[in-house]
């Protein structure tokens, strides 16, 4: 069996027969609607809300959230559409702005801000981009139960409406992306950021990834509406990156809709556990920040002592936003709890990510990296055993979990794929902590 990756550059793999068991991607839908004709419908037929052009009037000030660069939101398609309702409703374009959600990522530069909203909307609309640690743009709205301040941008305040622009898929800290995540961790401030993101780290991958209903959501759910956000649109992709489906309206009734069609459509049967899991990022391959989503996946689809082979380009290297993920590498969860509690890393949110890439490759499985963007002994340093093609990476795999027995799963589109368990769910997992409800 062979099979090739997103990546031009990277040479297929050649499989035995034997020792094949599945390659998982996501679906492709047959012949989607133009996107247009999906976003006018669902403005027309918003979920759980008012039609977007009665929540304003004249004068009014409207912020829309849009995620960055790092998803596949056809924001410069759907924003037209949307500016065209608020226009219906009485909001001229001058009192409109957007605002991106960047989350803990690097600032988008021109080139890619105009590739992601269109050369119109860069020229004609005021863009911001948000940045976690950018101390006053942020405004405290309320804590935790545990008194962790909940800071978001400050800009969410001085508008009317704030509309959330987003995409949703399989994520290892929100169960899916899009919704109120546009708010938590898109703009807010370190440490609600950091207090979401480690306490998802307290769960196994199966209790949160592909999950739309879990612990960390619902907290996040509350600290959005708390902040404002009362509109959002959607999209759900297929295969191919053509969307499929457009939600609108109530930012937790149109989330949980789009949730269950994404699932459809990235929720993919895998007939057992496989002993070895290639699993290319694509397209979560900005860095190792992003790229570490196909890792979390392969946590659904590896059994305990096998390996997994993360197939990346990673041209921005490891994390430039994140040193310490550099510096410190990938442990086992246990050791990285210790580290929190020793304050050796003080940033929960790179700490979460230590801890999600260490339960898989530290406590669960080994580690082999094909990726040309990061030197192999910085592979090494943070846990990986560097291969130079997908062809070395199966031999390494297979000195590690046996050849002659050895089942190999593949996952295309690792960062959005989500492995399913025979019941058309991931494994069952017990989770190690509850999540703290925000006090608002």
């Amino acid at each position: 069996m062979q099979i090739s990756f997103s990546y031009p550059d990277i040479p297929p793999l050649d499989i035995p027969d034997r020792n094949f068991l599945a390659a998982l991607a996501p679906k492709e839908a047959d012949a989607p609607q133009p996107i247009e004709k999906l976003l006018g419908d669902a403005l027309d037929n918003p979920i759980g809300s008012e039609p977007l052009e009665k929540l304003v009037s004249s004068g009014a000030k409207v912020l829309l959230l849009v995620d960055d660069i790092t998803r596949q939101t056809p924001a410069a398609v759907l924003l037209p559409g949307i500016f065209r309702r608020l226009e219906r409703g009485g909001v001229a374009r001058a009192d409109v702005k957007i605002l991106i959600a960047a989350g803990t990522h690097s600032h988008m530069t021109p080139a890619e801000l105009e590739r992601k909203l269109g050369r119109e909307t860069v020229r004609n609309v005021p863009v911001v981009l948000h940045h976690w640690k950018e101390e006053d743009r942020l405004e405290r709205i309320g804590e935790t139960a545990d008194k962790t301040p909940v800071r978001v941008n400050r800009m969410l305040s001085e508008s009317d409406l704030t509309i959330g622009v987003g995409q949703i898929v399989p994520h290892r800290v929100m169960g899916f992306t899009g919704g109120a995540s546009i708010v938590q961790p898109g703009v807010s401030g370190p440490e609600i950021t950091g207090h979401t993101h480690w306490l998802s780290a307290l769960y196994p991958g199966n209790a949160i990834m592909g999950v739309a209903q879990n612990p960390i959501r619902q907290e996040v759910e509350q600290i959005a509406k708390r902040a404002g956000l009362r509109f959002i649109v959607n999209v759900v992709m297929d295969l191919k990156e053509r969307t499929v489906h457009v939600v609108a309206g109530d930012p937790v009734l149109a989330h949980r809709q789009g949730a269950e069609i994404a699932r459809s459509i990235y929720g993919v049967p895998q007939p057992a556990p496989a002993d070895i899991v290639f699993a290319e990022s694509y397209p979560a391959d900005y860095d190792l920040w992003q790229a570490a989503k196909g890792v979390y996946a392969a946590e659904l689809a590896v059994r305990r002592g096998g390996a997994v082979v993360l197939v990346t380009p990673c041209f921005h290297g490891v994390s430039s936003e994140h040193p310490e993920v550099e510096e410190l590498g990938y442990h086992r969860v246990a050791q990285v709890e210790r580290m929190v509690e020793t304050q050796k890393v003080t940033d929960l949110v790179a700490a979460a990510h230590l801890a999600h890439v260490g339960r898989v490759i530290r406590d669960r499985a080994l580690g082999i990296m094909v990726c040309r963007g990061i030197p192999p002994d910085v592979q090494r340093r943070i846990g990986f055993k560097p291969a130079q093609s997908p062809q070395e990476a199966l031999e390494l795999a297979f000195a590690h979990a046996g050849r002659k027995k050895a089942a190999v799963a593949v996952l295309l589109q690792g960062g959005h794929v989500l492995p399913l368990s025979g019941a058309g769910q991931p494994a069952a997992g017990t989770p190690a902590a509850s999540a703290l409800p925000a006090n608002q």
